[in-house]
């Protein structure tokens, strides 16, 4: 069943959340989807034991993952406004597993003495360059005024790593930073020489009320292809549970594995099918919107190996712009669910 989260972080995690948060928005009440009579019913005990786990996420692309898993109603889900909801609840025992910020996670890692681990990737970058200009590739931007949100948080190392990767500095670009993404999206429509960053769905509900923009470059698309997977992939969002779930319940959390997996696949593969589940669920509030954004949020389930060396990769990244932005340190290997 899918309930709403109530609960308030505690006094104690607001700072640290509210820093370690990037790309989230607010969250309205989430109906409850209807069971899916189709979808297949397991006797599998591992798969009893996952549908009593308790999950939250955060409206916004990080859960887009997770959609069709809600749909067939595939544990309990709490979609919260923002981590800050339900950060604390996964730390309190409120909460067995959590959709979170990818820095978040290893801040998490370093405020609990390691006792999370971190069990897959669910979302790749999700922010894009948008402008009516003839910008194709980063080189692109040089000389051009560049707005973005995210002054001194995630957003702005994310990018500033990306220009050195791509042989820019900030006097080659114009960096003007504002605090909402709409008023990022205002300013590219009054100037189309200028570019936005924006993040999905913002960018796509930009280019789809001024007709003269588009989200010409996917910048974690620009990211492999800068780094060639030498820093890791641009990452929003990864799942976490804490160590002694993972003990407790090692067959509960594979099941849930499994189920994110093909739950995503569906995202990636027939974006269509989950589009009024996205939209019922508050996670993207504008069936067109969501039609067209869900394809462009890089939604992904990556586990293992494939998740270590994507998110260690960009988690050093952010270090080496701010070590404070992955709670000062970086997380040791036992971060990572093997």
């Amino acid at each position: 069943m899918t309930r709403t989260s109530i609960t308030l972080g505690a006094r104690a995690l607001a700072l640290i959340l509210a820093a370690a948060c990037l790309l989230t928005g607010c969250a309205s009440t989430p109906a409850a989807p209807e069971p899916d009579s189709t979808a297949p019913v397991s006797s599998d005990a591992a798969d009893t034991a996952a549908n009593v786990l308790r999950i939250g996420s955060l409206k916004g692309p990080t859960s887009i993952g997770l959609a069709s898993m809600m749909a067939q109603d595939q544990g309990q889900f709490t979609i919260a406004a923002s981590a800050d909801e339900i950060a604390p609840q996964l730390l309190q025992g409120q909460l067995d597993i959590a959709l979170v910020p990818a820095n978040l996670a290893a801040t998490l890692y370093q405020r609990t003495s390691g006792a999370i681990r971190v069990i897959d990737v669910n979302t790749l970058g999700v922010l894009y360059a948008v402008s009516a200009a003839e910008v194709t590739a980063v080189e692109d931007l040089r000389g051009r005024t560049v707005y973005l949100t995210g002054k001194g948080t995630v957003p702005e190392y994310t990018v500033l790593a990306l220009l050195e990767a791509s042989g820019l500095t900030t006097e080659d670009v114009d960096l003007q930073f504002r605090s909402e993404p709409a008023e990022v999206a205002a300013l590219i429509a009054q100037d189309h020489e200028a570019v936005g960053i924006l993040p999905q769905p913002y960018a796509t509900s930009a280019s789809m009320k001024d007709a003269a923009l588009s989200e010409s470059i996917d910048l974690t698309a620009a990211w492999e292809a800068a780094t060639g997977g030498a820093r890791g992939s641009l990452i929003t969002g990864v799942t976490i549970t804490k160590a002694d779930t993972v003990e407790a319940q090692p067959e509960a959390i594979n099941a849930f594995l499994s189920r994110h997996e093909a739950s995503a696949a569906i995202a990636q593969n027939d974006p269509d099918a989950i589009v009024d589940q996205v939209v019922s669920l508050g996670i993207i509030d504008n069936a067109e919107v969501a039609r067209k954004a869900i394809p462009l949020c890089n939604v992904v389930c990556l586990t293992g190996d494939e998740m270590k060396q994507a998110l260690s990769g960009y988690l050093e990244t952010l270090y080496a712009q701010a070590p404070d932005a992955v709670g000062g340190a970086l997380p040791g290997n036992d971060f990572y669910l093997a």
